[in-house]
């Protein structure tokens, strides 16, 4: 069954693919976005198109030496209006996906959400994060880190199904997902407990398709084979999981994060659940998580 080991392989991979994807930059006058996408561009994954003002966008280039055709650069200087001329292009289909530059995130989601000009499919848009960890046999995705507060059940389900799509669109047959809790019994006083039971229902039942839902189990036998063993939790997910599904934003956000300072995880993260993926990175985030989103968003 195909999993990836780390981003080498998943970058040998995109590099595959026969067209290189045109990625939108809204408020391109960022210096460490256009390092990101310079790189991706010298790897032959993807076309640049910068909406910013030009004069500023032209100065980043050059002192990169990232060439961008001059029909490729749109002057809009003001951050807001960039956003909404950068989805304006993706809408229209002269680009695949978006990126965040000197912006932020809740400019350019405003006109992303947009029920008339947006990039709406009207669904609930959600964050994935996927991992190499040094100590773990394969790339693990954490969802959702910074989309959904505190999901619903039916939230959860779509967030889920998200996660789900993006790893098969990387070739994966049937990803392991592990709904995350602090026990593996249902708990009736425990929300997290019975909606992760639920969700596993509903892919027993085939509502949930593509994937195998195991829930509720914790992050250790989600990881550990072998501490799942020495707690007799049988599971194919158990030490096999390829997506942790958090109870809520703050525990996908701080997992993500703590395994990023504390373990030397290498990170990417794509906005899912609109017309295209979407490189909304922090701007505490390295140049080559930007980078590595890059990647991963070129893969749809």
């Amino acid at each position: 069954m195909l999993f990836y080991k780390n981003w080498d392989e998943v970058i040998k991979s995109v590099k595959t693919l026969p067209v290189a994807r045109k990625v939108v930059v809204a408020a391109a006058e960022d210096e460490h976005a256009l390092e990101a996408v310079h790189e991706v561009v010298r790897d032959g994954l993807a076309e640049p198109i910068l909406v910013g003002g030009r004069a500023g966008v032209e100065a980043v280039c050059a002192r990169l030496g990232l060439e961008v055709a001059p029909g490729n650069i749109y002057d809009e200087p003001e951050p807001e209006a960039a956003a909404r001329l950068a989805v304006a292009l993706v809408r229209e289909g002269r680009g695949d996906f978006l990126m965040k530059g000197a912006l932020e995130t809740s400019q350019l989601l405003k006109a992303v959400v947009n029920k008339e000009t947006g990039l709406g499919l009207g669904k609930l848009m959600s964050h994935a994060a996927y991992l190499e960890i040094p100590r773990y046999h394969k790339m693990l995705v954490i969802t959702d880190g910074g989309m959904v507060p505190y999901p619903s059940l039916e939230q959860k389900k779509e967030i889920l199904e998200h996660a789900v799509g993006m790893l098969r669109t990387l070739g994966y047959d049937q990803p392991k997902v592990a709904v995350l809790a602090g026990l593996e019994k249902v708990n009736p006083k425990m929300k997290e407990t019975v909606e992760a039971g639920a969700l596993k229902e509903m892919n027993q039942r085939g509502e949930i398709t593509g994937c195998l839902v195991e829930g509720p189990i914790s992050m250790d036998l989600a990881l550990t084979a072998e501490k799942a063993a020495l707690k007799k939790y049988e599971s194919p997910v158990a030490g096999e999981a390829d997506i942790l599904l958090a109870p809520d934003l703050c525990l996908g956000n701080c997992v993500s994060k703590a395994l990023i300072e504390m373990a030397g995880a290498r990170m990417a993260g794509l906005v899912m659940g609109a017309r295209c993926p979407i490189v909304v990175t922090s701007r505490a985030s390295s140049a080559e998580e930007k980078y590595l989103s890059l990647v991963l968003a070129a893969a749809h």
